[in-house]
């Protein structure tokens, strides 16, 4: 019913199933996967107000959302690099690909779900990026204060480690001092 490309391998075809409208396949060496296509073969459509979704499980994590297939829309390409735990510190070896038979409703209830989590990330990204701004202003604006008129711009080291000092002085005074600035 369902196949699957891991880019640069052959197609899998090896589907198991592990209950009632769930299968999975084995993705050996998974940590060299980058990106992944899950697709019905076309023998077997989906039953009318049905769909499936996608998820992958690496090891010793949680299931993890990655989209949904339909008759509509019968195959999908995910990017697996950002799903990925750190390799570094620990070997990956095998990951776990799954696919559920749903209701239609539900699947769709599924994916609207991680857009609203993507939109959340993106917001807490900008987040981030707009303190670090703002710490790149204040930075910016302490040591400026120390030139002279000198074209070579040189500043004592000393300028940075009471710039650093202070910010930490002001946070632990307000957690909320860069954050206030933004707003």
């Amino acid at each position: 019913m369902f196949g699957c490309i891991a880019a640069g391998r052959l197609v899998q075809t090896n589907l198991q199933q592990v209950d009632v409208n769930k299968y999975v396949f084995e993705l050996s060496d998974a940590q060299t996967i980058n990106h992944l296509v899950v697709f019905l073969l076309g023998t077997i459509p989906f039953e009318p107000g049905f769909a499936a979704t996608v998820h992958l499980l690496w090891p010793n994590k949680e299931w993890q959302f990655l989209g949904i297939i339909s008759n509509e829309k019968p195959s999908a390409i995910f990017r697996l690099r950002t799903t990925q735990p750190n390799t570094e510190t620990f070997p990956i070896g095998n990951a776990t690909l799954g696919i559920s038979i749903e209701p239609l409703e539900a699947v769709l209830q599924q994916q609207q779900a991680q857009q609203m989590q993507l939109v959340v990330k993106s917001n807490q990204m900008n987040h981030a990026a707009q303190i670090a701004q703002k710490i790149l202003e204040n930075l910016y604006n302490y040591v400026t204060s120390f030139m002279q008129d000198s074209s070579e711009g040189v500043l004592p080291l000393k300028a940075f480690q009471t710039w650093y000092d202070n910010l930490g002085r002001k946070l632990a005074n307000d957690p909320n001092y860069l954050s206030d600035k933004i707003q």
